[in-house]
């Protein structure tokens, strides 16, 4: 049993109101008091941490025999002597698996639902600091992702930042994927069909072989090329007939490449007091070399910032939260005595 206290309440996000997809309004959002939190008493600092892509609060606290959970984890940080904080586990679960933790008129406004319904019910419900040197944000994959994207859109809200595996360098990451995703869709006979047979099969069975890199596709073009007039409403990056790259589409994919995206602005990310960037050396979607293009690109600022590799690939790298928080925890600003 875990030391600290999991407090999972619903949450309403008026930021998704009337989004596209019809995803929840009310969502679960699991606040982690660690064993020193007595409401009322002091206040502590907040780390946000954005759940992977197909994640959700539920799936943050699914059981592995034998391998500590997140909970674990924490209990364990806070043993060892780091200074406590308030965990915050919020939902950016959509229709096609994941936001991207960004607004986009294809899913909604997942990025303002962070800083305004997240951050809002947690300072209305719990013992927080809220200036930004108490604060941070935290992620792996999607959720690594979606630390850069809330930093960039929403300056002076969290002073720190921690990336795990963040999707970055979109060359490396998106393309390899786009040939298997054009073959299954038009293996199925377009968007719609390939669809229909997803929901059939993940209801009837389990996802086929290539389903999930047609999946993230989808999932990615609702974040970054949103079309309602096309299906799913989404405009895909290659020609369905061909597989050739439609420049125009994946332009507006690059956009959104943290590479491209702290390259033209890096000011809001060296503004920052901390950054921790990492990535397995053995990464599948070749994200190490986009982390070490954020490293460098962040680095001369005020920022300290620290970059890691390790010897693993991208799956089942949640322990490395271990690194990212115990790096994080002293540096958060607290209540002066």
């Amino acid at each position: 049993m875990p030391r600290g206290h999991l407090d999972t309440r619903t949450m309403h996000c008026s930021a998704l109101a009337g989004n596209p997809r019809g995803d929840p309004v009310d969502r679960p959002c699991a606040v982690y008091l660690p064993e020193a939190y007595v409401a009322g008493a002091a206040r502590y600092p907040v780390v946000v941490l954005l759940h992977a892509f197909t994640g959700s609060v539920p799936g943050w606290f699914n059981t592995t025999p034998f391998v500590p959970g997140i909970l674990d984890r924490l209990d364990a940080l806070f043993a060892a002597g780091a200074p406590p904080f308030l965990a915050v586990f919020p939902d950016g679960l959509t229709g096609l698996g994941g936001s991207q933790w960004i607004d986009s008129p294809g899913n909604g406004a997942y990025g303002q639902m962070i800083v305004q319904d997240v951050l809002g019910h947690v300072d209305r419900n719990y013992a927080t600091l809220r200036s930004p040197g108490a604060r941070a944000v935290a992620g792996r994959s999607s959720g690594g992702y979606g630390s850069w994207q809330l930093v960039r859109h929403f300056p002076g809200v969290f002073g720190h930042l921690a990336s795990h595996s963040a999707d970055a360098y979109f060359e490396y990451c998106y393309l390899p994927e786009f040939p298997r995703a054009a073959s299954s869709i038009a293996g199925a006979g377009g968007v719609d069909a390939w669809w229909e047979g997803f929901e059939r099969r993940v209801r009837e069975t389990k996802m086929a072989g290539d389903d999930h890199a047609v999946l993230n596709v989808l999932a990615m073009a609702a974040a970054y090329s949103p079309d309602p007039a096309q299906p799913l409403g989404v405009a895909l990056p290659f020609d369905l007939d061909t597989a050739r790259i439609d420049e125009r589409v994946w332009a507006t994919w690059l956009a959104e490449d943290p590479v491209r995206f702290v390259e033209r602005d890096p000011e809001p990310f060296r503004s920052l007091h901390s950054v921790f960037i990492d990535c397995g050396t053995r990464d599948e979607f070749g994200l190490r070399w986009g982390a070490r293009m954020l490293a460098r690109m962040v680095a001369g600022g005020r920022a300290t910032v620290v970059h890691e590799e390790y010897e693993d690939g991208h799956m089942g790298t949640a322990y490395r939260f271990d690194r990212s928080l115990a790096f994080l925890a002293p540096r958060l600003a607290r209540e002066q005595g």
